[in-house]
């Protein structure tokens, strides 16, 4: 698969560790560095700002996407190749994963959490395609990853959906994650429901 595009979910909070916003910069530079453009969230502080920093500084291609209300509290980041300003955050998590050939999600807070699960619902559905990877920075996912295997022993998930994402310790293994992602069917709810009947 050909990746472009890539969707990245970020925090906004200024009050993180060095070690989340050196590796939000380096994932910037990295992806610009390949080629891929970013589209993210918009903002110029924390992570977000970090990662779209690293990728500008590195002659990359990034697009914001920010909802009017933020605008109010936080200004869109202002060294962007553009600034998209949608009505709400449903329109902004829409514009976000159109034409997305992945998605990353650098650590955050609920907002990062309700993104990265739509996407990952959406292609438990076949609705979206392409790879979803965790920047497990500091092992900041360990237990929601621990959480979504207890979630396929219990039976609320199929052992096939842990296929759905990956995780890396570090921004450097972003590429190889894309390049070794499982591949994902349109059909992906239809052959679940064959599974289970079997």
């Amino acid at each position: 698969m050909s990746i472009d595009r890539v969707t990245v979910y970020a925090a906004s909070s200024q009050a993180l560790h060095d070690d989340y916003i050196s590796a939000a910069a380096l994932l910037g530079e990295i992806l610009a560095k390949a080629g891929h453009e970013v589209i993210f969230g918009g903002g110029g502080h924390g992570l977000m700002g970090a990662m779209a920093n690293g990728a500008l500084q590195a002659g990359g291609r990034v697009h914001g996407v920010m909802p009017a209300f933020l605008t109010k509290i936080e200004q869109g980041h202002p060294g962007l190749t553009s600034l998209e300003i949608v009505e709400d955050m449903r329109t902004r998590k829409e514009k976000m994963l159109e034409g997305s050939d992945a998605v990353i999600a650098l650590p955050g807070g609920c907002g990062t959490f309700e993104e990265l699960f739509e996407v990952m619902t959406l292609k438990r559905l076949g609705q979206y395609l392409g790879p979803i990877v965790l920047i497990n920075t500091r092992g900041y996912y360990d237990e929601l990853l621990s959480f979504l295997e207890h979630s396929v022993k219990e039976h609320f998930m199929s052992p096939t959906h842990l296929n759905m994402w990956q995780s890396v310790a570090h921004p450097a293994d972003i590429l190889q994650a894309f390049g070794e992602a499982p591949a994902w069917s349109t059909n992906a709810l239809h052959e679940s429901a064959a599974v289970k009947a079997r």
